[in-house]
């Protein structure tokens, strides 16, 4: 079990993995990782790979945690007293109405938001892979909740659809070339946070708290973002994934906390506990995106 340290040491706790080394690293690993491929003679050495990245992985997730469990053990394990605490974070939760989106909304030229786009693009984990990977084994409640979301990300059916490639023709249209290395340790330390939450069993219910922050505090960045590119003469088609996105998440919140989060901690009063340090840590990770975002732009 992880030692945990005073509150007065929590930014310290976090210091040693919130740098460019260890980010790149973890999302390096993460994406070889997850990406279909075939055996190899050297699969052993992969698995000592893996098992240093498993443990670099687990410190820094610990770490995020220690920063966030004095607020997350202030929420209410009552069911209907848990929504409504979680639902309360979309306006008080860390970064929320962070000026940077009003800005790009009003203001940001268009290497401006390229830049923007395309940390946004290389720091993306995919949320129907992140939906995916949380629900297996899941209660039926939330297995289902999670499952009908998964089915509107994948456009239900229909490629044309599919929300992914949304964002990847506005990547498209803007020549953009999301790479790690010319990423900011913020967005990547974003994605390999909700990668962890999703992949690791232990973090199950923590990736659904994470997942149905992005759902409840999405939709007001959304509209911004399309507003920006409205602005500068982007197309509906080349929009569509932030429009999209700025209107369903609205509905997909109500059903994710009516469906998932209240019969969850319904069932078992502890997963409140986890479900609140995955919101924390997803909205805490983003409000240092923002910050980063604009100390570059707006220097």
């Amino acid at each position: 079990m992880a030692t945990r340290l005073p509150v007065e040491h929590q930014v310290s706790a976090t210091a040693p993995y919130l740098n460019d080394k260890v980010q790149q690293d973890l999302a390096k690993w993460n994406f070889h990782r997850l990406t279909p491929a075939f055996p190899s003679a050297d699969w052993e050495l992969g698995l000592a790979r893996d098992h240093r990245m498993l443990q670099l992985e687990g410190r820094f997730l610990e770490a995020l945690r220690e920063e966030v469990e004095g607020e997350a053990a202030a929420a209410p394990t009552d069911p209907d007293r848990f929504v409504r605490w979680f639902e309360a974070l979309e306006q008080t939760g860390p970064g929320q109405a962070d000026p940077l989106f009003a800005w790009l909304a009003e203001e940001a030229d268009i290497e401006q938001m390229r830049w923007f786009l395309e940390q946004e693009a290389a720091g993306e984990a995919g949320f129907d892979d992140l939906v995916a990977m949380t629900q297996v084994k899941m209660p039926k409640g939330p297995k289902l909740e999670l499952a009908r979301n998964y089915w509107d990300e994948m456009g239900r059916g229909n490629p044309k659809g599919m929300h992914g490639p949304m964002l990847d023709a506005l990547v498209e249209r803007l020549e953009l070339q999301p790479r790690i290395e010319a990423t900011v340790w913020e967005s990547l330390a974003l994605a390999n946070a909700m990668t962890a939450m999703a992949s690791a069993r232990r973090y199950a219910w923590h990736s659904v708290g994470a997942l149905g922050a992005i759902e409840q505090t999405a939709p007001s960045r959304a509209a911004l973002v399309a507003k920006a590119l409205r602005r500068l003469g982007f197309t509906g088609r080349e929009r569509h994934y932030f429009e999209l996105h700025a209107v369903l998440d609205v509905k997909h919140s109500e059903d994710w906390n009516r469906e998932a989060l209240r019969p969850a901690v319904a069932e078992d009063p502890r997963r409140a506990r986890a479900i609140a340090e995955g919101a924390l840590i997803r909205l805490k990770c983003g409000e240092r995106c923002f910050e980063r975002y604009r100390a570059h732009l707006w220097s």
